[in-house]
């Protein structure tokens, strides 16, 4: 897999992130849609990296509200 198609990949990942469709789907149908050949590793591993970045995201843009949860909880 080229850097290139890499950024597309995971910019079509970033865009359909919460959108109610299969994490995996659009994996799938970039590699038909541009005749792209991807082993089953490859796309694995890559799904496995995004999946890792939209986690890290998430966690750094809500942590306040997280760290705050957390603290009201045992307050109680």
């Amino acid at each position: 897999m080229s850097v290139f198609e890499s950024v597309i990949l995971g910019m079509i990942q970033g865009f359909t992130e919460f959108l109610p469709v299969s994490s995996s789907g659009h994996l799938v149908l970039f590699e038909l849609l541009f005749g792209a050949k991807f082993s089953e590793s490859t796309l694995r591993a890559f799904d496995i990296v995004v999946h890792a970045g939209s986690l890290i995201a998430l966690v750094l843009f809500f942590w306040k509200d997280w760290w705050g949860i957390v603290t009201n909880f045992y307050k109680k």
